[in-house]
């Protein structure tokens, strides 16, 4: 799935090697984009030729590309891109990684064409290091210029690089929110020099978020989010200027901010309405419409019975703008030309993005274990869900503007809809499972919930993102149990029923599968683990060598050798995992061995329990 790098597109990839060609083409697999190559590389059929002069040719991508990846030095891409330089808020964002492929740098883009958070993913997707250099990242703040990126705010006035420059040296900021929601400000990190006020005084630099034109006397700047719903009556045949110029007149004599403009609303008769069709397309606006018998039902200050007549519904324009706005009426209808407009304020800003689900498996924990592409998901979310020891064990991956919301054990459910809520709204949630997400994790939560609710259009959003799986990391940490057919079962009856856990361990047990038993213990079930040793102790013998491993590979990792006959004399708990060999398996110098030959029987274990350490 490549569709959650939308923001980026399109991407060119330009390599001068084969190195380098390798590499990106692995990268344009995921990403997206299209792989230039100099002549003498491009007869991969994925690969197009540049020509003679990659200095020329960066001219053309220059114009048409929102990103280009060079495979080159710092110092060359600086010199090939400095004559094209022109103006941060329209130049393309550049990134280069040298031909060691150790680094992933930002050279322009980082904060207009949040060029930091896709040089993160790459990086994170090549195990390579991220070269971010601006100062606001170094202090775990994301940069004020960028505050709105992920919400789709739009830049007012104000004087932004004082704004950033006050807080990167720590000065008190005051910060007047009076639109969009309040999730944002979790991006946030607690120690930012930030003043949070409905009265802001004349002492200290404002940054503004609102829907309203302002002016303040001190250094400042304005965000204005999207919240503005304009309900848009006309009759038939206005033209798009005679719209646009009615609904100027009624911000300016309101004070409101044309860029708060979510989009227009009208009843559904209008949604071929070529002036407001051309209107929206113009501005980027959606056009939401809604039949009269929905606008019937909405209560409003100012019905007409001459409109009711005409149309079924009492208002249109005030009506269909508290319908789309889901908020309170801000302006009551005003005519103007043969234009009747209102406004509406919604409670949450409008984002003109699709929203994407990464069901991401951490592994067991330790860094050192998390995939690339794992890596690189939870670089790109605007939001991460998790329960609440998984996210600690990730924290040091958290970049800044990032949102992170922890969970508590039980809360499986709420998760998955949390991330749906989100993702239904337009941001990129990653949902975090320990281990596997699609073994015992979340991914399955996840995509029951979206299927049950037909999220048809999401369905098609959502990458699961494989870990090592509990018993693959616990496996690695005692030898080679896996090595003949195995099995999986969940002791936990809280979603299935104890007899057929009960049914799926005697079948295991009779068919001499290595079994890896997961949940296999808590505080409030304890007898679960003694009545599965005692149906495999029906069918294997007492001698069978059983592994038992808790939190593995974390700092306080604990591995247990023993017997199917002892193993439940041991502190077995929710974080630990079991595994139970088959009639072959033995315990050597080297760990547990499962043989994948059936001859030669195998040594005999002696019957001890031993208990190992690491850390």
């Amino acid at each position: 799935m490549t569709g959650g790098w939308d923001a980026f597109q399109p991407i060119a990839w330009v390599a001068t090697t084969p190195v380098n060609q390798t590499r990106f083409l692995t990268l344009a697999r995921h990403f997206g984009g299209t792989i230039w190559c100099s002549p003498q590389l491009a007869t991969h059929p994925d690969c197009h030729a540049y020509g003679t002069s990659l200095r020329d040719h960066l001219q053309y991508l220059w114009a048409d590309h929102r990103t280009l990846v060079l495979g080159l030095t710092l110092g060359a891409v600086v010199r090939l891109i400095a004559p094209l330089l022109t103006d941060k808020q329209r130049d393309p964002l550049v990134l280069c990684i040298p031909e060691s492929g150790q680094y992933v740098i930002t050279v322009c883009g980082g904060h207009q064409r949040q060029g930091d958070r896709l040089c993160q993913a790459i990086a994170s997707w090549l195990n390579a290091q991220a070269i971010i250099t601006d100062a606001s990242s170094a202090q775990g703040l994301p940069g004020v210029d960028t505050w709105g990126h992920p919400w789709g705010w739009r830049k007012g006035a104000g004087d932004w690089t004082a704004l950033a420059g006050a807080l990167i040296r720590g000065e008190p900021v005051q910060v007047v929110q009076e639109a969009s929601q309040t999730l944002w400000r979790q991006a946030l990190p607690p120690q930012a020099p930030l003043r949070w006020t409905d009265a802001p005084d004349a002492h200290h630099p404002q940054i503004w978020i609102t829907h309203r034109q302002v002016n303040p006397t001190v250094p400042h700047a304005i965000w204005h989010p999207r919240v503005l719903w304009v309900g848009v009556g006309c009759a038939r045949g206005t033209p798009a200027w005679v719209i646009q110029q009615a609904i100027a007149q009624v911000f300016a004599e309101h004070a409101l901010a044309l860029d708060a403009i979510a989009g227009l609303a009208s009843i559904d008769i209008k949604q071929d309405e070529a002036g407001l069709v051309a209107l929206c397309q113009n501005q980027g606006w959606p056009l939401r419409t809604f039949p009269a018998d929905q606008l019937r039902a909405v209560a409003v200050p100012n019905p007409s019975p001459v409109v009711a007549q005409a149309v079924g519904t009492p208002s249109v324009a005030e009506a269909a703008a508290v319908q789309a706005a889901q908020g309170p009426l801000l302006v009551p209808k005003q005519v103007l030309d043969n234009v009747t407009v209102a406004v509406a304020l919604a409670p949450r800003e409008f984002l003109d993005r699709q929203g994407y689900l990464y069901l991401v498996g951490a592994g067991p924990g330790d860094l050192s274990q998390l995939t690339p592409a794992a890596r690189c998901a939870l670089a790109h979310a605007d939001v991460v869900i998790g329960y609440r020891l998984y996210l600690e064990l990730l924290a040091p991956l958290k970049r800044p503007g990032q949102i992170w919301e922890a969970y508590g054990i039980g809360q499986e459910t709420e998760r998955a809809q949390r991330a749906i809520d989100l993702a239904t709204w337009g941001l990129t949630v990653a949902v975090v499972s320990s281990g596997d997400s699609g073994i015992y994790g979340m991914a399955g939560v996840v995509l029951e919930l979206l299927h049950h609710q037909q999220h048809q259009p999401l369905l098609n959003r959502v990458q699961v993102v494989p870990g090592i799986s509990a018993l693959q990391a616990v496996a690695s940490r005692v030898g080679v149990p896996l090595m003949q057919d195995f099995c999986a079962i969940s002791l936990s009856d809280l979603h299935v029923p104890w007899e057929t856990i009960a049914h799926r361990l005697t079948q295991a047990a009779q068919g001499d599968w290595v079994t890896v038993l997961y949940n296999p213990c808590s505080s409030q079930r304890t007898w679960q683990l003694p009545a599965a040793q005692a149906i495999f102790l029906q069918h294997r013998d007492p001698q069978t060598p059983v592994a038992v491993v808790r939190q593995a590979y974390r700092s306080d990792e604990q591995i247990w050798r023993s017997d199917l006959a002892h193993f439940t004399q041991l502190p077995v708990d929710m974080f630990c995992t079991v595994i139970i060999g088959n009639r072959r398996s033995y315990w050597s110098d080297y760990g547990l061995i499962t043989p994948r030959r059936e001859p030669p029987e195998p040594p005999h274990f002696a019957p001890q329990t031993q208990n190992s350490n690491s850390g």
